[in-house]
């Protein structure tokens, strides 16, 4: 605000110093490990300080100067899209706290009704090889990883038609999958080995079935549904042991665009699901046989994290957000049942360290053409 507003008075003095997640370069901030004992401010507390960010950030937009325009103007919507994104992990945070409780609360009632159905029969799609663009090149907003565009060669390769389900990942554990060290990374296995992992998170045996929390509560596995809450580790175990692989970034964003996925084909928090459902035959791509590559799940790549060729970090807090953060993570694609529909698009890059599986993370297979 100091930019725009000589002489700004926060609303409160400290609240700068407990909101700042991580920008060393906005100064010293409250410690995350230490964010669970702090009891105030209050729900009631925060709720006046975003009803006053509100009313401020309107008065002014109001008031800035057309000199300033075009870079407030970028600073605000990156700021929405951030915005976004934390509504997002909101979601999923609320769903892993429920699923720490053994009441098993129901944030909301299932809409769908229709969840063991036939889906879609498992095939893998021919791609072609050769010199690709990939990247963001149009109008309206991305972020910076998304960018330079730039060219990539790719080899032919197939890529699965949908992701991988529930009853596909079973089998796998059923194989004695998460026992055998032949299937898994050096570092997968000694997490498997240090946390006891034998089934995604939030799956548990009742009865001798399997059951998995959703945000509509407790339910056995739907079998055609995508399995969710999986690590990098877990899809790349899966994959060794059904003797695929992981599709490269460069291959899942030149897929969607072959296929002419479109926004309106995915299962998106605007439909309230709020879980991934099977696909759904009706909903395939315009230009090739393959479904959900947009929403149900982000999806796992074989790709790390790295800039684009030519990438440069921008200076001071911006330059913190995604920058800073390419190194010892992997690329996740196309959104999930918690991401709004306007926020997803063909070229975000998503990007979480290879143990994390609390957000809605799954994947789907590739294979090269030989």
């Amino acid at each position: 605000m100091d930019r725009y507003i000589r002489n700004y008075k926060p609303f409160h003095p400290k609240y700068f110093f407990l909101f700042n997640s991580y920008y060393q370069s906005l100064g010293d901030r409250w410690e995350r490990p230490k964010r669970g004992v702090l009891s105030r401010p209050t729900v009631k507390d925060v709720y006046e300080y975003r009803q006053v960010v509100t009313e401020r950030m309107i008065e002014l937009t109001g008031k800035i100067e057309e000199n300033q325009w075009k870079e407030y103007s970028d600073l605000l919507v990156l700021a929405l899209n951030h915005e976004q994104q934390h509504q997002e992990l909101l979601l999923t945070d609320i769903k892993y706290i429920l699923a720490m409780n053994p009441l098993f609360p129901v944030y909301q009632p299932s809409k769908h009704s229709a969840q063991n159905g036939a889906g879609v029969k498992s095939e893998f799609i021919e791609f072609g090889g050769g010199v690709y663009e990939i990247g963001f090149n149009g109008n309206g907003f991305c972020y910076d990883n998304e960018q330079p565009h730039h060219k990539t060669y790719l080899d032919d390769f197939k890529l699965q038609n949908r992701l991988v389900t529930n009853a596909e990942y079973l089998e796998f554990m059923e194989a004695g999958g998460y026992n055998d060290f032949r299937f898994w990374l050096s570092d997968g296995w000694d997490t498997v080995q240090k946390h006891g992992w034998q089934a995604p998170l939030h799956w548990g045996k009742i009865d001798g079935e399997w059951h998995e929390m959703t945000l509509n509560g407790l339910r056995k596995i739907v079998r055609n549904a995508p399995v969710c809450h999986v690590s990098y580790f877990e899809a790349e175990a899966y994959a060794s042991w059904a003797n695929k692989r992981l599709p490269s970034e460069a291959e899942w964003e030149v897929a969607a665009r072959e296929a002419g996925v479109k926004q309106e084909q995915g299962n998106f928090y605007d439909d309230k699901f709020y879980h991934p459902l099977p696909a759904d035959p009706k909903k395939q791509s315009n230009g090739k046989d393959v479904y959900q590559m947009l929403g149900d799940v982000w999806e796992w790549t074989g790709s790390g994290y790295l800039p684009y060729p030519g990438y440069k970090q921008a200076e001071g807090a911006l330059g913190e957000y995604n920058g800073k953060f390419m190194v010892n993570q992997m690329v996740l694609k196309g959104g999930s049942c918690a991401t709004s529909r306007d926020h997803a698009r063909i070229t975000y890059r998503n990007f979480f360290q290879p143990d994390k599986r609390w957000q809605f993370t799954g994947f789907r297979l590739a294979e090269d053409i030989k």
